[in-house]
């Protein structure tokens, strides 16, 4: 594989232009990056809501150094975020970058993809990824119009060049890397990764803390998935959003216990009769203190739900 690594002078005049556009008119602000195992590094999100200016940054994302190359896993929710990352990559590392993996086809996870396509590198993906980026293009662009850099098309949207039906291996070079991909659950395309080296598992938005589950796929499937993830050897977890945890599957018990009061009570509420605007009212109030950003997605949420389970 021929890999083109950005010689100094690039790297320059990339922080040069990425300065100006993210803090113009202030002094440029560190990039929230960490180490949180041994060749991982971690940029945490944060927990604002879609229509924060800093919504393109709110998803965990992050990289594995092999030794012979790096894996991207996600690129956050802009050029900029996926320009940032690369950055850091850099000052880490000048390994060629093999593999940008993305957990799914949400706009906070795929489109930094961009900042990543001018090197030679395979970009990563559920099988049913490719599709859900050719029906999300549109949308992309309408929404996130200004999230995509400075001349925004079509083909500002990244998808995979190589895609996972079930589990693959990758290697960064002494070190094995694990992609799964699952049926229909927090999306259609979820794919998780697994450092076999330090049993660090990348969750994608599988596993959601401190902000609150966001139902996009399949309630009953994302539940299942759940359960089979309960017994596997997991010595830290790096959620989707929120903090990281070395106490698996506890890591999941609070996003599991609110996906099954609302399968639960949705039920319920759909043997009662009730109509679809009751079930919103009146479903998971209890919840409210317990998840950031409930107001702006619990409603959201049971919607799918009623929606999934109405005719089963």
């Amino acid at each position: 594989m021929s890999i083109n690594i950005l010689i100094p002078t690039a790297l320059t005049l990339l922080f040069s232009t990425l300065t100006s556009l993210s803090y113009a008119g202030g002094e440029p602000e560190p990039f929230n990056l960490k180490k949180v195992a041994d060749g991982i590094y971690l940029h945490s999100g944060i927990h604002v809501e879609f229509t924060d200016p800093r919504h393109d940054d709110i998803a965990n994302i992050g990289f594995i150094v092999g030794n012979d190359c790096i894996a991207v896993i996600d690129t956050g929710g802009s050029v900029i975020i996926g320009q940032e990352l690369l950055l850091s990559i850099r000052e880490i590392s000048t390994l060629p970058i093999c593999y940008v993996i993305n957990t799914h086809v949400h706009f906070d996870h795929i489109l930094g993809n961009l900042a990543f396509n001018q090197e030679s590198l395979r970009f990563v993906g559920h099988a049913q990824l490719t599709d859900a980026v050719e029906q999300n293009r549109d949308f992309f662009l309408q929404q996130f119009n200004a999230d995509l850099g400075a001349t925004p098309n079509r083909n500002s949207i990244i998808g995979p060049d190589l895609t996972v039906d079930k589990t693959m291996d990758l290697d960064l070079g002494d070190r094995t890397i694990t992609l799964k991909a699952y049926p229909a659950a927090h999306s259609h395309t979820d794919l998780t990764v697994f450092d076999q080296q330090t049993k660090t598992l990348w969750t994608g938005d599988l596993v959601f803390r401190e902000r609150i589950p966001s139902l996009d796929g399949k309630l009953k499937g994302w539940l299942a998935v759940l359960e089979t993830l309960q017994n596997e050897a997991v010595d830290l977890a790096i959620p989707g959003h929120g903090t990281t945890s070395d106490d698996w599957p506890q890591t999941y018990a609070a996003e599991e216990a609110y996906l099954t009061m609302l399968l639960k009570d949705t039920r319920k509420a759909i043997n009662k009769g009730q109509f679809l605007e009751e079930a919103v009212s009146s479903i998971g109030k209890d919840e409210k203190q317990d998840w950031l950003l409930h107001e702006q997605h619990h409603s959201r949420n049971v919607t799918k739900a009623f929606t999934e389970l109405e005719w089963e």
